[in-house]
């Protein structure tokens, strides 16, 4: 088995190969890129823990926990949030502050919050627990592709039908991976031990972004393999309804309820705790792994325990056009890109800019 760093391969095979894409650039204004949390719970009104829905444009998520820290003389780390949000977009998301001691009135909070944060603060309201990281359901997303072909809207609709019918592969987009493998490169250097890190947050950022090239690679083969619109015997399937998990051993049975949308099968997130598909699937799986030279002992110095991931996603897409383009608008799971879904639609490089 080679020790050397093995040759990175970002491609990503699309499920609408033969239907043309549009082009077109995103992002030309923050107005065209739209995100807003869907949130797990709603806050009861009870409790220390303040959560703020605020929306922001042209800033960070993590500029606004930081601010926040600084208003309520608080560690950045009490800053409670559900997940990142995109710096050039306009973006609706919760935190959560908590207090010690007598309550203040919420109204009152949120409109020192807005005095000192460049945010709107849409309702602010106590809640008996942190927010923390992974509590929302999803996203919702309305984005403006400008610069698009003229007959746009009848080329998407052409993509979408197929969308709806199969899903598209739940890729993990280039702000994970980093642009042109760079990130993956040192995430391997890292877990070969050929390299260290001191900074904790970095090292545990490069092994993910490794992590997701490798989910990527899955994905990619199964679609090249045309092994993407079925199961394959010893998969790890997941219900959409109930996020139930289990081994596929009735394949027949198990793929009517994949064609129906009611299951999909699972990527791998590697791992030495890694729940593995078995029989041929198991095969396809251990066969990434071979031939990046990555082994579980890997994973275990370095004490990345690896999970399961939904193998696609099924988004319910609504076009329109208006004066500046084309505007898509669906919502994700959480953990899902939205540039999973434009990429299938725009087919150009954009994305690895």
């Amino acid at each position: 088995m080679s020790d050397h760093l093995p040759e990175i391969n970002l491609t990503l095979p699309y499920i609408t190969p033969e239907l043309p894409g549009v082009g077109g650039k995103i992002r030309q204004k923050s107005s065209h890129f739209i995100v807003e949390e869907i949130p797990l719970y709603e806050a009861s009104g009870e409790g220390i823990h303040l959560y703020l829905n605020i929306t922001k444009q042209d800033t960070t998520t993590r500029d606004i926990q930081l601010g926040l820290a600084k208003i309520f003389e608080l560690d950045p780390s009490e800053i409670g949030k559900a997940g990142l949000k995109d710096k050039y977009a306009i973006a609706t998301q919760t935190f959560s502050v908590v207090f010690d001691g007598d309550q203040p009135v919420p109204e009152k909070i949120a409109e020192i919050v807005e005095n000192e944060l460049p945010v709107k603060v849409n309702w602010a309201k106590y809640h008996t627990n942190k927010l923390r990281a992974g509590h929302l359901l999803g996203n919702i997303f309305t984005i403006t592709i400008t610069d698009v072909e003229e007959d746009a809207l009848e080329k998407t609709r052409k993509i979408a039908d197929k969308i709806h019918k199969i899903g598209i592969p739940n890729y993990y987009g280039v702000q994970r991976t980093g642009k042109e493998g760079e990130n993956i490169r040192q995430g391997w250097l890292l877990l070969k031990n050929k390299k260290r890190i001191g900074d904790r947050w970095l090292r545990k950022l490069l092994i993910s972004s490794y992590q997701s090239y490798l989910c990527n690679r899955y994905l990619a083969q199964r679609v090249e393999n045309g092994k993407y619109t079925q199961l394959i015997q010893g998969d790890i399937a997941k219900k959409h309804d109930t996020g139930g998990v289990f081994h596929v051993k009735d394949l027949e049975a198990e793929q009517n309820r994949f064609k129906n949308k009611e299951i999909s099968f699972t990527a791998p997130m590697f791992g030495y705790k890694m729940r593995e598909a078995t029989d041929e699937s198991g095969e396809f799986e251990s066969n990434i792994l071979d031939s990046v030279t990555i082994t579980k002992k890997d994973f275990r110095k370095h004490h990345i325990k690896g999970t399961r991931r939904m193998g696609r996603i099924l988004p319910e897409i609504n076009l329109e056009t208006n004066e500046d383009g084309l505007v898509i608008s669906f919502s994700l799971m959480k953990g899902s890109y939205a540039t999973t879904v434009l990429r299938e639609f725009m087919k150009n490089d954009v994305f690895a800019d």
